[in-house]
């Protein structure tokens, strides 16, 4: 048995089979259909199929909306834990995109004051999404090397800037609507074959720093900023998440292979709790490499040399 548990907010995006792999709990959301329904979010697909999602989310983008695990939900979990006496080490999503790290800390406190000996951490990510949920594998698997759940705090909270992401949306809209873009920047994405090329920032959110013209450019130059820009690739797991880009994620793994040789690439659907704000069109790898720059300066300089 693991010396801790590791819960993430729905919102990790891992699938239930790393889930299953690295020992990893999510805590489900909510999300509200456009026919006024509220279900549970999962990290699979339920009723309905990715590409089914997609199409309807692309002809309603208005009439989807999420909502995190609330307060009491976070409570329950935390309380489950602290009656087996089981210390949990909780990610949530960046606080700059979701109130998830409030809930989480408030639940936190709560449960403390039924179980003043429990041990629960809450670290608010930074991060969204499969960028996230590599954070948790990673973490996971220093769990497993024998670290403990101090440690593992310390490593995520002194390395939590260098999660990258190198990939491209389509259509920027759905971001910028839900706050995880600026408005100014939406209308790349609606260039006829651009795409626009997006990195995290301090606060998680996505900030574009350069536009390809078309995937053929956009391809070795994200492979020349990821070679920038990656410690140590053939020690890593590299996540490429996808929304209906299938094909081009493929694409993208293989090359990445051939070039970075990794432990592992694996590509992970994004799920509705993440869709609904990403929308369709996302294609990016995830990786751990040099921390992020102040106002993303230097990624911006490194992939506009690429793009030339």
């Amino acid at each position: 048995m693991n010396s801790f548990k590791i819960l993430c907010d729905i919102t990790c995006d891992l699938s239930e089979k790393f889930q299953k792999e690295y020992d990893i709990d999510v805590l489900n959301g909510h999300m509200t259909l456009p026919d006024k329904t509220e279900k549970t979010t999962y990290p699979k697909w339920v009723d309905t199929t990715a590409e089914e999602f997609y199409a309807d989310l692309k002809k309603n983008p208005n009439d989807y909306s999420t909502a995190p695990p609330n307060v009491a939900e976070f409570t329950e979990a935390f309380e489950k834990y602290a009656e087996q006496g089981v210390d949990v080490l909780t990610l949530t999503i960046s606080g700059g995109m979701s109130g998830t790290y409030s809930f989480a800390t408030k639940a936190k406190e709560a449960v403390l004051q039924k179980y003043p000996n429990a041990n629960i951490k809450v670290i608010d990510s930074r991060r969204f999404s499969v960028g996230f949920g590599l954070m948790a594998v990673n973490a996971a698997i220093l769990r497993n090397e024998g670290k403990s759940m101090d440690e593992v705090c310390e490593y995520i909270e002194s390395n939590k800037n260098r999660y990258h992401q190198a990939g491209w949306l389509d259509d920027l809209s759905f971001v910028a609507k839900k706050g995880r873009l600026t408005h100014s920047k939406a209308f790349f994405g609606k260039l006829a074959g651009i795409k626009p090329i997006g990195e995290f920032d301090y606060n998680g959110l996505t900030t574009v720093i350069g536009k390809a013209k078309g995937a053929k450019k956009a391809y070795p130059a994200l492979l020349s900023y990821i070679e920038e820009t990656i410690e140590n690739p053939e020690e890593q797991i590299i996540f490429i998440a996808q929304t209906n880009r299938l094909p081009q994620a493929q694409q993208y793994k293989k090359l990445i292979e051939e070039k970075f040789h990794p432990k592992a690439v694996y590509i992970n659907d994004v799920f509705p709790a993440n869709g609904i704000n990403v929308g369709p069109g996302l294609m990016a790898a995830y990786y751990y490499g040099k921390p992020i720059s102040e106002g993303l300066k230097q990624e911006t300089e490194i992939i506009n040399k690429y793009l030339k």
